[in-house]
C-alpha cells in the first residue's frame, strides 16, 4: 500500500489512502469508483469502449427493482425451461454449443433449482437489493442526479390465476426480509396502472413492490462519471488491459496499451466478460453471459403507456416508463458470447407490449442486447480473492442497476479494510469452492 495517510471523506475513520484501479466503466464499475473516490482512495477507471455505460448498462429495462429481486434458478424452472424451448414468444432462449463453461453453467444452476438453495438465494439478493434502496437514495440526495428516475412501483402482473397462486413463495420471503408488498386483483393493477383498464379481461392479478424504482441506466453512469471525474476519478477509456501486474501472490498494478498503471488494490467489474479475464490467474468465477433484448418506444398516447414497471410474468418481460420513452426489456438467450439481433426476439418484445399498453410507436423502436453477466445462484459475486489485493465486483445478471450502489458500498468498505453494513461473507467467490 502507499503510505500516505488520510481522513477518510466518507466518515471520520482514519484510513490509509490507496491506489485503486477498476476495470470496467458499466454501471457497477463507475458507482465503485465513486465510493471508493468518497473513501479517500485515489481511483483510476479503464475501459477499452469510448465512454461509460456502453454494453450491458447502456439500455437496459430500467427497472430498479428491489423488491421484484429472485434468483432465475427456482423449484419447477427445469420443467417450465422445457416447455419454452418450444414457446413463439418464449422467456428463455438456449443455444447449446461445445463450450465447458455453459454446460458447468448449466449444470449449476439446476443444482440451484431446490426450494432451500431458492430461498438461501433470494434472502442473500433481497438484503443486498435493500441496501442499494438505502444507498442509491442517499447518492441522490447528495449528489442531485437526474436520469428520468421515478418511484412509483414495479407491478408483476399475472395473466393466469397459476401465475398468482404460485407467488405465493415471492411474498413469504418478502415478508421475512421485511420488504413492503401488495398483493392486487384484476381492479388493484388498474388502480396502480389506469391504462391496464384497456385490458383487463388479460390479467388476474399483480404483485405490487411499491419501493422499487425506475430509470435510464445510461444517463445515470454518464452522470455520475462526471461527478465521480469532480473529485478526482481518473477515466482511461478506449484502452485495453492486457494483464494484471501479480508479484508473490499480491496485485502490484494493471498492464494496459503503453504502461504500467501502479495499483494497491484492483475491482474487476467487467461483468460477463470477468471469468474470461480472470482464468489465467487460477480464479474460478461461475458467470457466464446471458443476452438480453431491450425496445426504446417513443410514446405516442400516454394514457395507453405505464406509469412505472409492469413485469408481464408470462414473457418475463419488464415495460417501463422513462420520460417520454417506453423501455421494454427481457428475455433470456444462452448462447454464449454472441451480440446479434434476432428479429424473433424483437417480435417478442413488441408482441408484450403492444398486448399491454399499445401506447408507442413501435415502428420508431430503437432495437438492442447485451449480455448479462449471469451467477449460477442469481447473487452477484463481491469480495477479495485469493491473490493479495485483487478484488470483484460482478455476476449482478439482471439486477446490475438495481444492486450497484449497495454494491459499491460493500466493496468500498472490504477494499478500505472495514467491516461492511451488511453481511457480505456469502457474496465472495469463495462461496463456490
Amino acid at each position: 500500500m502507499s503510505g500516505s495517510i488520510a481522513k477518510s471523506l466518507a466518515g471520520s475513520v482514519i484510513e490509509e489512502i490507496m491506489k485503486v484501479v477498476v476495470l470496467g466503466s458499466g454501471i457497477v464499475g463507475v458507482t465503485s469508483a465513486y465510493q471508493l473516490a468518497k473513501a479517500g482512495h485515489e481511483v483510476t477507471v479503464i475501459d477499452r469502449q469510448p465512454g461509460p455505460a456502453l454494453e450491458t448498462s447502456f439500455a437496459n429495462a430500467g427497472q430498479v427493482s428491489f423488491g421484484y429481486c429472485s434468483p432465475w434458478a427456482a423449484p419447477g424452472i427445469p420443467l417450465k425451461a422445457l416447455k419454452w424451448l418450444f414457446m413463439e414468444h418464449a422467456p428463455l432462449i438456449l443455444r447449446p454449443k461445445l463450450d465447458a463453461a455453459m454446460l458447468s453453467w448449466l449444470l449449476r444452476m439446476l443444482s440451484n433449482c431446490t426450494s432451500e438453495r431458492y430461498a438461501i438465494n433470494k434472502s442473500r439478493m433481497l438484503r443486498l437489493a435493500n441496501y442499494s434502496r438505502i444507498a442509491l437514495a442517499e447518492l441522490r440526495s447528495e449528489t442531485g442526479l437526474t436520469y428520468d428516475e421515478g418511484m412509483q412501483g414495479t407491478v408483476q402482473l399475472f395473466r393466469t390465476q397459476q401465475q398468482l397462486d404460485a407467488s405465493t413463495k415471492d411474498v413469504k420471503a418478502l415478508a421475512a426480509d421485511g420488504v413492503p408488498y401488495e398483493v392486487l386483483d384484476r381492479d388493484g393493477c388498474v388502480r396502480v396502472e389506469p391504462a391496464l383498464a384497456h385490458v383487463r379481461d388479460k390479467i388476474v392479478g399483480g404483485l405490487l413492490t411499491p419501493k422499487d424504482e425506475t430509470g435510464d441506466c445510461f444517463k445515470f453512469t454518464n452522470a455520475l462519471t462526471a461527478r465521480a471525474e469532480e473529485i478526482g476519478v481518473r477515466f482511461l477509456f478506449n484502452t485495453t488491459v492486457k494483464r494484471l501486474d501479480v508479484e508473490g501472490n499480491q496485485v502490484r498494478g494493471v498492464v494496459i496499451d503503453h504502461e504500467r498503471v501502479a495499483a494497491d488494490a484492483v475491482v474487476v467489474a467487467f461483468g460477463s466478460h470477468s471469468p474470461v479475464f480472470l482464468q489465467r490467474y487460477g480464479i474460478k468465477l461461475p458467470v457466464y453471459p446471458v443476452k438480453g433484448y431491450s425496445l426504446t418506444i417513443p410514446i405516442t398516447d400516454a394514457a395507453r403507456a405505464p406509469k412505472s414497471t409492469v413485469m408481464d410474468e408470462t414473457y418475463k418481460i419488464a415495460i417501463t416508463r422513462l420520460g417520454d420513452r417506453i423501455r421494454v426489456g427481457g428475455m433470456a438467450e444462452i448462447s454464449g458470447y454472441t451480440n446479434d439481433l434476432g428479429q424473433a426476439r424483437r417480435r417478442t418484445l413488441e408482441h408484450s407490449v403492444t398486448d399491454l399498453f399499445p401506447g408507442g410507436d413501435v415502428s420508431k423502436a430503437s432495437f438492442w442486447s447485451g449480455l448479462r453477466p449471469m451467477t449460477p445462484d442469481g447473487t452477484p459475486v463481491i469480495g477479495p480473492t485469493k491473490i493479495g489485493g485483487l478484488y470483484l465486483n460482478t455476476g449482478h445478471g439482471t439486477l446490475g442497476w438495481t444492486m450497484s450502489t449497495g454494491s459499491a458500498r460493500v466493496i468500498s468498505d472490504l477494499v478500505s479494510d472495514r467491516k461492511p453494513e451488511i453481511d457480505a461473507t456469502e457474496l465472495a467467490v469463495a462461496r463456490y469452492a
